[in-house]
């Protein structure tokens, strides 16, 4: 059974740094794309950034309003993506959530991702 731990969430003032992890289990994670996504309530579950599998051909890719901020990446003999958030603004605030088994649509469209983690809460305070 696939699972998804997400953790590091908290609050920040704008600027500050955080670093969210996400842990899978009952996959082998060097062959899965993971994605990054957030959302607040009333709005659509929006696409932060994706890190593919080890040996695709695609690269990282990350949402225009986080690009230069938030950097992704993972740790194979962890088990473990990492998404790396500098300069953080208010508008960052939302609940971050870590998707795994990616059915290979865009990979900012939630629909293309078959497991989600619970979410970690990222509140930024200006």
């Amino acid at each position: 059974q696939v699972q998804l731990v997400e953790s590091g969430g908290g609050s920040v003032q704008a600027g500050g740094p955080l670093r969210l992890s996400c842990a899978l289990s009952g996959a082998t994670f060097s062959a899965t794309s993971m994605g990054w996504f957030r959302q607040n309530p009333g709005n659509e579950r929006e696409g932060v950034a994706f890190m593919p599998s080890i040996g695709s051909r695609m690269n990282t890719s990350y949402v225009d309003s986080v690009k230069g901020r938030f950097t992704v990446s993972r740790d194979n003999a962890k088990n473990t993506v990492y998404l790396q958030m500098n300069s953080l603004k208010p508008e960052d605030s939302a609940m971050y959530y870590c998707a795994s088994w990616w059915l290979g649509g865009r990979w900012d469209d939630a629909s293309q991702w078959r497991y989600w983690g619970q979410g970690t809460r990222v509140t930024v305070s200006s």
